[in-house]
């Protein structure tokens, strides 16, 4: 399993409609999400329009590829482009910098004792 994190910049001046739009999602989307293998995905937007997503799938490519190829994640991401800074021609889903995990919890403390559930 991947976990995965990226970050994009909303434009500070649309915070309140893009959290309008994410306390609702389309019904389509969200399927589109679950059928393409992301998992236990989040989104934290920052009052200065930082936005980090973090999600979980066995194969990001994969994942992506799903998304990519589904006419539901290209209607919400044509609808969603005016809000993200610095995206002139790309979708965000597409464009988005991955960071890399430098510490997760779970996987120390697993090392410290590996015969602990």
């Amino acid at each position: 399993m991947a976990r995965i994190c990226f970050r994009l910049q909303v434009d500070p001046a649309r915070l309140g409609e893009y959290r309008e739009r994410h306390a609702a999602v389309w019904p389509d989307m969200l399927r589109a999400i679950e059928a393409s293998g992301r998992r236990d995905y989040s989104l934290f937007l920052g009052e200065d329009g930082l936005l980090i997503g973090v999600y979980d799938t066995d194969d990001d490519a994969a994942s992506q590829a799903a998304l990519d190829a589904d006419p539901r994640t290209a209607a919400w991401e044509a609808d969603m482009a005016g809000f993200f800074v610095a995206l002139p021609g790309e979708r965000a889903d597409q464009s988005a910098p991955h960071l890399p995990e430098v510490f997760r919890l779970e996987d120390q403390l697993a090392a410290l004792d590996p015969d602990t559930p």
